[in-house]
């Protein structure tokens, strides 16, 4: 059977592909995986027949390796890309939910452009029910923010990109 952190990566693929559905089957076990999207937002290349998948099930590195490949859309990009060489990277010290903000009410801890000490606390990332604050670690500008507000995010995970003083 798929470990939770296989799923995850499941998710995330089939959510950046075009592929509405997934289904995966494995000594008894089955998990079925769909999305919906509004007819003006689906690609017109998207598959749709999963058919093959539900009666050749096969192994879950080898389902997660064939997602990989099923990338056909990358996410546009707001910037143009930065020069990551100089920059130093605020990871995520867990596996968690990423939150911008303290609340849904108030604002971002930061956004781009915004100054920074080593002790400014930059995002939440919560963890079975526990809301932990992530400080920068380091003074400078916050570059470019790399995960977006409820994702799910790994250990060591990027966050922020952050240029030093």
């Amino acid at each position: 059977m798929l470990k939770i952190q296989e799923i995850r990566e499941l998710i995330k693929l089939i959510d950046q592909s075009s592929i509405d559905e997934f289904t995966y089957e494995h000594e008894g076990s089955k998990i079925k995986l769909k999305k919906h999207l509004d007819e003006l937002e689906k690609p017109a290349n998207r598959i749709t027949s999963v058919a093959a998948a539900e009666q050749n099930p096969i192994p879950a590195p080898q389902a997660v390796a064939a997602l990989q490949e099923i990338k056909e859309e990358p996410k546009k990009e707001a910037e143009a890309p930065v020069k990551e060489e100089s920059l130093h990277k605020i990871t995520s010290p867990m596996v968690g939910t990423f939150y911008a903000a303290s609340s849904p009410e108030t604002d971002d801890y930061v956004k781009v452009g915004s100054k920074i000490t080593s002790d400014s606390v930059v995002c939440i990332v919560e963890a079975m029910k526990l809301f932990n604050e992530i400080e920068a670690e380091v003074k400078g500008e916050i570059v470019e923010i790399l995960a977006e507000n409820g994702q799910l995010v790994e250990y060591g995970q990027p966050l922020f990109l952050v240029r030093p003083e």
